[in-house]
C-alpha cells in the first residue's frame, strides 16, 4: 500500500514537472498539428506530413523567441508573451481539471484547482517564452 501510495505520487509529481517544462512549446505544437493535419488532408503522405508539421512548429518557436528578443514596445510584448501563455494555461487548466477528477475532489474545487493550475502555468509558460528569448541587452547612453 505504502509503495502504490508513494509510485502514485512520484508519478503525478512527474506528470506536474512535464506540463511546466513543455507549456511553452503549446502553440507551437498547436502550430505544428495543424500545419501536418492539413498536408496529410492536401496529399503530401505519411513522410512530408511530418516534415510539415516539424517545420511549421519550429518555425513558430524560433519567430516568437527572435521577435519576444527584439522588440522592445512593451505592448507588442505583452501580445506575443500572451499568444504563447494563453494556449498553454488552456492545457494547464485542463490537465489540472482531469487530475483533480481523477483525485476524487467535488465539482467547485475541481474548477478551483484548474484555474489556479491554468494561472500558474500560463505564468510559466510566459517566462519561459522570455527567458529563451535572452537576456535584456543595456541600451548605450
Amino acid at each position: 500500500m505504502f509503495v502504490s501510495a508513494l509510485l502514485s505520487v512520484i508519478g503525478l509529481g512527474f506528470l506536474c514537472w512535464l506540463l511546466f517544462s513543455l507549456a511553452v512549446y503549446a502553440l507551437p505544437f498547436f502550430v505544428a498539428i495543424t500545419a501536418g493535419y492539413y498536408a496529410f488532408e492536401s496529399g503530401a503522405g505519411p513522410i512530408g506530413t511530418v516534415a510539415v508539421a516539424l517545420l511549421g512548429g519550429a518555425i513558430v518557436l524560433v519567430l516568437g523567441q527572435v521577435a519576444f528578443a527584439t522588440i522592445r514596445s512593451p505592448i507588442i510584448r505583452l501580445a506575443l508573451g500572451a499568444l504563447y501563455a494563453l494556449p498553454a494555461g488552456l492545457a494547464g487548466f485542463h490537465a489540472v481539471k482531469g487530475l483533480s477528477q481523477a483525485g476524487g475532489a467535488g465539482e467547485i474545487w475541481t474548477l478551483v484547482f484548474a484555474t489556479v493550475g491554468a494561472i500558474i502555468v500560463g505564468v510559466t509558460a510566459w517566462v519561459r517564452i522570455a527567458s529563451l528569448a535572452g537576456p535584456e541587452s543595456p541600451h548605450p547612453l
